[in-house]
């Protein structure tokens, strides 16, 4: 389990006080702003070139974020008809530095020992119920706010045969608006309020409510999945190949909705990734789940006693960040 001041999750912007530019730094056009459709403070990072323009966590490149969670949640969307970049340095446990990017500029999947990179691609539907997509195109011309979930471990894990300590910095590049980042140990179901969650007993399949400071705004009749989207990496379905994170570009369907099922996405329809995969001899993390064969995810007692607590404020006072 992650250390008690990151349960049963951490708000990481909150935490490390990103506002203030003491303990993150920026380069380049990088503004906090209010969106009106998440009625809320977020990140604008803009710039020509994508590594020209950057917000990152921690400030230097000698200190360490420390955060242990198995999950990291990013609520970002990228700017319509332009690239993005995003960095993330982890630590495995034989005390090696890996660096995860994944991109819009990425034509192929890249892996070395110290570097996996991962294209971001934009799917569009074919007349023939195929999915086309671009390597190395950029954003299309409409995008939405999306809740993009990594798995960390499962990622070293598939890729490298490495086992995931922690995750030690954050640099997201331009071309992005960025609400907020968390890290947790719990899969949070975007789409799913604390009553519904708990009318269907989700806790006992491994799935939380979104915390409510990380949550995206719903307006009363609508539904969660008609404004936004939802990504899980590795993907569940094995159709989708893990050397990329696909997005499925929404379209308008009759009676003037939009139609928007993403692999690795969960739809209004249901939660498909209720089911986590697993690789048979991987103990690099909890429950040694990658991708194979589908299980049911359980939680252990220590985790599902820990769900009250997501009504609670983030991080104690009293504890200080580990550098």
């Amino acid at each position: 389990l992650p250390a008690a001041w990151q349960c049963p999750y951490l708000n990481v912007f909150k935490h490390f006080r990103v506002e203030e530019w003491k303990r993150s730094a920026r380069e380049g056009d990088v503004i906090a702003l209010t969106d009106t459709k998440l009625k809320g403070r977020v990140y604008r990072i803009r710039g020509s070139i994508p590594a020209s323009s950057y917000l990152q966590l921690p400030r230097t490149g000698t200190q360490s974020l420390g955060l242990v969670g198995r999950y990291l949640y990013l609520l970002f969307r990228p700017m319509p008809r332009k690239h993005f970049v995003v960095h993330l340095d982890v630590a495995t446990q034989e005390n090696q530095v890996v660096r995860i990017s994944f991109s819009t500029i990425f034509k192929e999947f890249k892996a070395t020992a110290t570097w996996l990179q991962f294209p971001f691609l934009f799917e569009d539907s074919a007349g023939d119920g195929t999915a086309r997509s671009d390597l190395g195109a950029a954003a299309p011309t409409v995008t939405r706010w999306t809740c993009l979930l990594l798995d960390l471990p499962s990622i070293l894990s598939l890729h490298l045969h490495r086992c995931y300590s922690h995750l030690k910095s954050i640099r997201l590049c331009s071309n992005l608006l960025v609400k907020n980042l968390c890290t947790s140990d719990l899969v949070f179901d975007p789409g799913t309020t604390f009553s519904e969650a708990h009318r269907a007993e989700l806790a006992g399949h491994g799935v939380a409510p979104m915390p409510r400071e990380m949550a995206f705004p719903v307006p009363k009749g609508k539904k969660w999945h008609d404004l936004y989207d939802f990504i899980r990496f590795p993907p569940e379905g094995s159709k989708v190949p893990y050397d990329s994170i696909r997005k499925r570009c929404p379209h308008p369907v009759a009676g003037g909705k939009v139609e928007n099922h993403s692999p690795g996405c969960a739809t209004s329809g249901g939660m498909p990734w209720l089911f986590q995969k697993s690789l048979t001899g991987s103990s690099c993390h909890p429950g040694g789940q990658l991708p194979e064969n589908t299980q049911p995810v359980t939680l252990t007692k220590a985790v599902h006693d820990q769900l009250p607590l997501i009504h609670q404020t983030t991080s104690p006072k009293a504890v200080s960040a580990p550098w």
